[in-house]
């Protein structure tokens, strides 16, 4: 034990070279004050017992430190990361840290181990690790048993360790044992002009054989600095005379060291040096393109896709993607659909790896999920002609429209038109889609991914057009949110016509614009690039057709450039003034035009006649909706002419407004056009 310099403490330092000496110096577990890791010898520790400990490699650490693997600046030792609130992440090992720091001011930070590690690693072309016996990280299982670290990986490459790996037990760093073996600096045909330098690709630049990013920028790669070129430590062990065999065509790839950019034949996208070449084909394609599947189950939509390397245009109406909505180039590489002729950009539908499965077999049977109806009776058509729906108790029977306007479909809530499965037990109606509708469905644009599970007489706020419903609707088994019927329709990808707009309509997760129906500014969209004709995706959503008592016959959805007939701008309904930049609902035959919220009232979507429990009422209550006498609501006294909730036993004579016992989250707050 020596005294030593106090490296800026108040007190002397004493210098402790063996363990032994340190146990009994210290009263417990001490951490070292520049790292923050466990103390252990040699160190330097306080002579005044003030808990102050170095390890001697921080203590003689440099004040600045000319790191191989940071090329362009020097690292500068810090006491604290000048981030606030002081903390970092290390570029080498991917953990926070707040204690001292080696600090680049382009935002690139080490832990002191990590750079002093690393810099010896650089230096001596991790001869270093020579000495270090080939042995297995092992953890020790709960029964006993030992197995290798699940999270265990190598620093040099950051993939998980395999087979037997460098150890350095002074550091806690893992290596593949080719990974320890690498050379530091790398001569490859693909970058003729400066040698390949083993170092961190600080700069997030994309592998220029293979293309990929490491966003995190961890591990190492071999890169020209002055060149931006980087190549991923396996991209660069390739053989130039590689021959690849693809999954998805039927002759294999040669690499192709041309250094000219091209344009993928797989996935249409721009390439840069490296590329691979079917010289059968005269196809030309990223290296990662190789490892396309020829065939995918999408969340984008209800049919498997299939790749291919080009397109007639005639096979085709509209060459959209219906994911991002740009043209696809029909001369390169797509995923389409056989059977609705739609046509997706590659990388629009596996960029993410969550929202698609791979079909190994051609001819493998599509699973579609389990139908909600059961059929009973079928016509010499084959089509459906009495079934049993699993969200009613009698069978329905299907029936022809015959213009009973006041019906509406019990599972969307729009009028009944078109054919329809109806009740001859109750007043039950479903449109015929309706009553098809699968048990389970998968719906793009939410964002928790799960499948969502048909549901029906739910009272609950729609996720998408904020409208208050509980009709047949969509909830997703992990955040149990739920989505109307209609949206989930809606919101379907592909192009919507609409009204009498001429071209077709697409969503937009995200689109600012002013809505055409209403006036206000959207979040999200439908949306026309031709004309910029813009649609909220509650307005999209609205009943093209809706009925009223002011008026005999159904009224219209209107746009309005249809009102030039009238003078002067009322709603026939509350007699009010009308916006005529706003749309309305209108009756060409008795010239009865009405706003949208005057029509629909403030809980159109709320289905009469079913049950909603009321905790402060013994007995279970119905919804419904008084036309013609308006009792006293039994909470304010003042007349139901809204919704209301009556008690199902008719001589308890309990009725109460929807807004007076129902819920805040279920109030609606918001009328459209009034």
């Amino acid at each position: 034990m020596e005294e030593s310099n106090n490296y800026d403490h108040q007190h002397p330092l004493l210098l402790i070279l063996n363990q032994e000496q340190l146990i009994d110096y210290q009263s417990g577990v001490t951490d070292c004050s520049r790292c923050g890791e466990k103390v252990s010898t040699p160190c330097l520790c306080c002579a005044e017992h003030c808990g102050f400990y170095l390890h001697k490699v921080c203590a003689d650490a440099p004040l600045e430190l000319n790191h191989p693997f940071h090329l362009n600046h020097p690292l500068l030792l810090m006491q604290n990361a000048p981030y606030s609130p002081g903390g970092y992440i290390c570029n080498f090992c991917g953990k926070g840290g707040y204690d001292f720091v080696y600090h680049c001011s382009c935002n690139f930070d080490f832990h002191i181990k990590c750079a002093l590690f690393t810099f010896n690693i650089a230096e001596n072309n991790l001869k270093e690790l020579e000495h270090v016996p080939l042995q297995h990280p092992l953890i020790s299982t709960e029964n006993g048993d030992e197995k290798l670290k699940d999270a265990a990986k190598c620093f040099v490459c950051w993939e998980p360790l395999e087979k037997y790996t460098h150890f350095c037990p002074d550091f806690g760093f893992n290596s593949h044992e080719k990974c320890a073996k690498l050379p530091f600096k790398l001569n490859h045909v693909c970058h003729r002009k400066h040698p390949l330098v083993l170092q961190f690709n600080s700069q997030r630049l994309p592998c220029k054989i293979c293309g990929e990013t490491n966003r995190e920028a961890i591990g190492f790669v071999y890169g020209c600095s002055p060149c931006k070129f980087v190549v991923h430590i396996e991209c660069a062990s390739q053989s130039p005379l590689q021959v690849i065999k693809s999954t998805n065509h039927g002759h294999p790839f040669t690499l192709f060291l041309r250094q000219v950019p091209f344009t993928c034949d797989a996935c249409g996208v721009e390439g840069n040096h490296v590329a691979y070449t079917c010289g059968t084909c005269n196809i030309i394609i990223h290296k990662n393109c190789i490892s396309l599947p020829r065939i995918i189950k999408s969340k984008w939509h209800d049919h498997r896709l299939l790749h291919t390397y080009f397109h007639h245009i005639e096979d085709f109406g509209v060459l959209i993607c219906m994911i991002c909505h740009d043209e696809v180039d029909t001369e390169h590489g797509s995923y389409y659909c056989s059977k609705c002729n739609v046509i997706f950009h590659v990388h629009c539908v596996t960029e993410d790896k969550r929202s698609y499965s791979i079909v190994s077999l051609e001819n493998e049977d599509e699973i579609p999920y389990e139908s909600s109806i059961t059929v009973l009776e079928s016509n010499d058509a084959g089509e459906a002609t009495k079934i049993k729906n699993f969200k009613h108790i009698h069978n329905l029977i299907l029936s022809p429209f015959v213009g009973r306007y006041e019906n509406r479909c019990d599972g969307c809530l729009l009028p009944i038109s078109g054919p329809f499965y109806s009740c001859s037990f109750c007043a039950f109606f479903l449109h015929k889609a309706c009553a098809e509708l699968p048990k389970m469905k998968d719906v793009w644009h939410h964002l928790c991914r799960e499948p969502l599970a048909l549901i029906s007489d739910k009272a609950f706020e729609c996720l998408e057009c904020l409208n208050l419903y509980n009709a047949f609707a969509y909830e997703c088994c992990g955040c149990e949110t739920k989505i109307c019927l209609p949206c989930v329709i809606a919101l379907t990808p592909g192009a919507r016509t609409y009204l009498k707009h001429e071209h077709p309509l697409f969503y937009y997760r995200e689109h600012k614009g002013k809505c055409n129906a209403c006036g206000n500014t959207t979040g999200s969209a439908f949306w026309c690039k031709d004309c910029n004709f813009v649609l909220h995706t509650d307005c999209f959503s609205l009943p093209i057709t809706a009925y009223h008592k002011c008026d005999q016959h159904l009224l219209s959805f209107t746009d309005h450039n249809d009102n030039s007939y009238s003078e002067s701008y009322y709603c026939d309904i509350c007699e009010k003034t009308r916006d005529l930049n706003r749309w309305f609902y209108r009756c060409a035959t008795c010239d009865t035009s009405a706003h949208v919220g005057c029509v629909l009232g403030k809980y159109s979507f709320l289905k009469h006649r079913s049950i909603y429990e009321e905790k402060d009422h013994p007995h279970p209550l119905i919804i419904v909706k008084k036309k013609y006498y308006y009792p006293d609501c039994s909470k304010c006294s003042k007349p139901c002419e809204d919704v209301a909730l009556e008690c199902s036993k008719p001589e308890c004579k309990y009725i109460v407004h929807w807004d007076c016992v129902a819920p805040d989250y279920l109030q609606s707050w918001w009328m459209w056009c009034m």
